[in-house]
């Protein structure tokens, strides 16, 4: 009985140590995470961020939230999560991979501790699911162009391109897809559409002169700007106007900015995977948990009210929902007016909610 007692009271701290992590070990992956980064075509760096941005969990700035991963607890395990599934789930790769990195020798095996026991029940399904979006091409094998460089750096990029000679910003539009044209072969078959959806290449930017290089002249309008009640909301620059992938950029003063997306054949690849024209379950489930909408036809009718401390909570993701299914007077006056509905209330389903409009605001 001693025996055991005396097991229990040496379990107990090594059990509570693998539960969490050791600012040492925090600051350290934080750290490296961050010069890993910067280097910009690093194979797991450029993996794990593609999932951050993927999946939401490195907001909309995904280039500085990289920087500085301590800053939150939920993002660090998000990073180390996509580290482990870009190492096949094994632990031994881990390892290497984090020595690869340069974390100190001290924080190697606590980091691999951690991640491999909390993950441990998702290892089947990462590892399946990495072998999809490679297959798929969601994440290319090839290194390119993939992470927009932080704002603090000079190089010539897709992302940053104020400044930069015709040359040099030329390289970055064809290392980005841009500007937006399908080139067609002498027998009139169109080529491969190889421009680069990915919406991160706009977050980074601080001046609408960057979307003009980055897609085109010939592609971007200023045009007057609405916020999701039809008020005036200053000007836009809109990309590709009047087409499918229409997007609208509002700059401010602060360098924030609104990034707007209403068709529902966009092309766009943005934070969360949410679009237009996607149900409210596939909301719910990427939120985690059911949200409060603003009731239909009143003052922000079908805008989120809240994410309730849902994934999407405090990330900048704004959306207007409407109703496809209104035949029914008594089942949609019951989600009209001034009051609120949860996005899993028994009669929403049947009501048809969808996503009318996404917006992303940065600095939120």
């Amino acid at each position: 009985m001693k025996r055991f007692l005396l097991l229990l009271v040496i379990s107990l701290p090594l059990a509570a140590s693998a539960q969490k992590l050791t600012e040492s070990a925090i600051d350290d992956i934080s750290e490296k995470m961050a010069a890993t980064f910067l280097k910009l075509n690093d194979p797991a760096l450029v993996f794990v961020t593609e999932q951050m941005s993927r999946s939401g969990a490195g907001g909309l700035e995904i280039d500085k939230t990289m920087q500085d991963l301590k800053k939150d607890p939920a993002t660090i395990d998000a990073a180390l999560k996509f580290l482990y599934q870009y190492s096949d789930c094994d632990r031994q790769t881990f390892i290497a991979n984090l020595r690869a990195m340069d974390i100190k020798s001290g924080n190697v095996f606590p980091i691999a501790t951690y991640t491999v026991n909390k993950y441990k029940n998702e290892a089947k399904d990462l590892t399946e699911e990495k072998a999809t979006l490679y297959k798929s091409g969601a994440i290319p094998k090839a290194i390119t162009l993939m992470v927009a460089p932080p704002a603090n750096t000079n190089q010539a990029t897709a992302a940053n391109l104020d400044g930069a000679p015709p040359a040099a910003a030329q390289a970055a539009q064809q290392a980005a897809g841009a500007p937006a044209t399908i080139n067609t072969t002498a027998a009139g078959v169109e080529s491969a559409d190889t421009r680069n959806w990915d919406v991160r290449l706009v977050f980074g930017m601080t001046k609408p002169d960057q979307l003009l290089d980055l897609y085109g002249k010939q592609n971007v309008e200023l045009r007057d700007a609405t916020d999701f009640d039809g008020n005036d909301a200053g000007k836009a620059w809109v990309v590709y106007p009047d087409t499918e992938n229409e997007m609208a950029v509002v700059f401010y003063k602060d360098s924030t900015k609104t990034i707007t997306f209403g068709q529902e054949n966009a092309k766009w690849r943005a934070p969360f995977g949410i679009k237009p024209g996607d149900p409210i379950d596939k909301v719910q489930k990427v939120n985690g948990r059911g949200f409060r909408i603003n009731g239909f036809e009143w003052t922000n009718g079908g805008t989120v009210q809240s994410y309730d401390g849902g994934q999407l909570d405090n990330k900048g993701v704004h959306l207007l929902f409407r109703a496809l299914n209104t035949g029914d007077p008594k089942l949609y006056d019951s989600f009209t007016g001034e009051k609120s509905f949860r996005s899993d209330a028994s009669g929403v389903k049947k009501l048809g909610v969808i996503v009318e409009k996404v917006q992303f605001r940065t600095g939120e």
